[in-house]
């Protein structure tokens, strides 16, 4: 609400509550299958590769995979609509979770890698679903609603690597590997979560989204410029805000990806079980998601790009501690991946915003696939790179050099926050938003 305007913040349209509970419901579900990678996707490579310097290969595969995934799922989403597109990837990451079981059980390395690659697609559509949270939101909630789906996440994801033993006590029963365990448990949890957004994901956010922008203006934009955006090119403000937000997650998933991945590798080296590395690892997955209401509160409050920016310092601060942290002492490593985590979710949120801000509806799907695309690049480089940075120079190299990267958002947020020229200003289609004076 700007100065002197006394009309009363905008409400978001009665559908968006239910969507929003359909998608909180589905992230439930689909974080146990999300945290089974995350967990023990290295461990179960090294040891079926018997190679440190390949343990950080499944991240860059099932990253890979989510990069492929993020393409189809967009192409999908911007055709068919947000239900079909999310409820094809969860089951592709459900028939991939079943491939890694199979792969482990018979001893194949390349049914592995295969089943690792399509496992991708699922954590591409758990992430994609926070912007169908947002294609209904108001302006001003909608931080807030990225933040809603991505917080659903965190049940699922922290009991997850807490199963670790339980599911392969399970999995060992059954004449599989017990490293496997958790990719079983990521099977039945991708599958329903499938079923629950093909079934109940109605009406579809974005064709709605689609539908209000061409007959109506969208809410908290009454003058209706927002509408006139449709199938125009984006000014300069704009573009600069799906780049600026578009590198902030690109550059905390590299970071996060990168030291996350090697973690649990550099504490068993050192002597510590699976126990131990499942539990700072569901910390860590904990930071990821559990901050996500007060991050979209920040997001909506004091400014998407303030809250960016933060996110670099964050990340810093997470790889001087894991550095310098004894390999043995868990609580120290706990708490360098829970900053890990919460600069990761302080640049996810906050450029989630930014960049569905600048996009109307029917530019979104396609133009949100690309950008997922960018990430989980990023995702599978870190995850690839680790390794190798490892056996070369070891975890506290890795997470020192992961912390100045991180810094470059710095420079990239006061970029992206530079006011366009006055001449394009008066040519603007759309007055500025709260995001755009940040």
């Amino acid at each position: 609400m700007t100065a002197g305007n006394s009309t009363p913040a905008p409400r978001d349209i009665p559908e968006q509550r239910r969507i929003l509970g359909v998608l909180v419901f589905s992230q439930i579900l689909a974080g146990a299958g999300l945290a089974a990678g995350i967990t023990v996707g290295a461990l179960l490579a090294e040891e079926m590769l018997g190679s440190t310097g390949l343990a950080g290969l499944p991240s860059a595969l099932f990253t890979t995979g989510s990069a492929l995934g993020a393409f189809a799922i967009g192409r999908l989403c911007r055709r068919w609509g947000r239900r079909p597109g999310l409820a094809l990837g969860y089951a592709a990451g459900a028939l991939g979770s079943l491939g890694v079981v199979a792969a482990a059980a018979v001893g194949s390395a390349p049914l592995l890698f295969l089943g690792l690659l399509i496992y991708g697609a699922g954590t591409a559509t758990n992430l994609m679903a926070r912007y169908a949270g947002a294609d209904l939101a108001s302006p001003a909630r909608r931080g807030r609603a990225v933040s809603t789906v991505l917080f659903a996440t965190t049940l699922g994801a922290v009991t997850g690597p807490n199963l670790v033993t339980l599911t392969g006590e399970f999995a060992h029963s059954w004449g599989i590997p017990r490293l496997a365990g958790p990719f079983l448990l990521a099977v039945v949890a991708f599958g329903a979560a499938a079923v629950a957004l093909a079934v109940l994901l109605r009406p579809d956010p974005l064709r709605l989204a689609e539908t209000l922008a061409r007959t109506e203006p969208p809410p908290g934009e009454a003058d209706g410029t927002a509408a006139g955006t449709l199938r125009r090119p984006l000014d300069r403000t704009r573009r600069r805000a799906v780049i600026g937000g578009t590198t902030v997650m690109i550059l905390t998933q590299l970071v996060m990806i990168a030291v996350m991945t090697m973690t649990p590798v550099h504490m068993l080296a050192h002597g510590q079980d699976t126990q131990a590395a499942g539990l700072v690892i569901a910390l860590h997955v904990g930071a990821m998601f559990l901050p996500s209401p007060l991050t979209g509160l920040l997001v909506d409050r004091v400014g998407r790009r303030r809250v960016a920016g933060a996110s670099g310092p964050l990340l810093l601060a997470a790889g001087v501690l894991a550095a310098v942290a004894p390999a043995h002492s868990v609580p120290t490593l706990a708490t360098a991946l829970v900053l890990l985590g919460l600069g990761w979710n302080f640049g996810l949120v906050s450029g989630t915003a930014m960049v569905t801000e600048a996009l109307p509806p029917d530019r979104r799907a396609a133009a949100q696939g690309w950008v997922d695309v960018g990430i989980a690049i990023a995702g599978a480089t870190g995850g690839m790179a680790s390794g190798l940075v490892v056996a070369l120079g070891g975890f506290p190299v890795l997470a020192l050099a992961g912390g100045a990267l991180s810094l470059a958002v710095v420079p990239v947020v006061v970029w992206s926050a530079r006011r366009p020229p006055r001449t394009e200003d008066k040519t603007r289609t759309a007055p500025r938003t709260e995001a755009e004076h940040v």
